[in-house]
């Protein structure tokens, strides 16, 4: 399986930007999709959006996810970070044939009001 390292993470205020990374183990040609995923204290994990190998970046809303497949790694950039965005954000991939899936450990973003 994929081991994934979250980082970038911290307190920010609101209205600031941000941008996550999430590094793979694995070679990218190996990996399907990989995405972010974020759970607030109390509430179910939610996914904030996926990318596909050899696609170009995933504009939804205020999130941005990017990928260097040649670094292995993909990104999430944040824009006009809100109080509720606060959470901890996961990386997530699914490797190979069998769509394998991989979690990251989270990073914790905070957004100050």
């Amino acid at each position: 399986q994929v081991q994934l390292v979250e980082s970038g993470g911290g307190l920010v205020q609101s209205g600031g930007s941000l941008r996550l990374s999430c590094a793979a183990s694995e070679s990218s040609s190996s990996i399907n999709v990989m995405g972010w995923y974020r759970q607030a204290p109390g509430k179910r994990r939610e996914l904030v959006g996926t990318i596909s190998s050899g696609t170009e970046d995933s504009v939804k809303g205020r999130f941005t996810i990017s990928r260097d497949n040649a670094k292995n790694t993909v990104y999430l950039q944040i824009d006009n970070l809100k109080p509720d965005d606060t959470a901890v954000y996961y990386c997530y991939a699914e490797q190979g044939r069998l769509r394998l899936p991989s979690w990251g450990q989270g990073t914790q973003v905070t957004v100050s009001s």
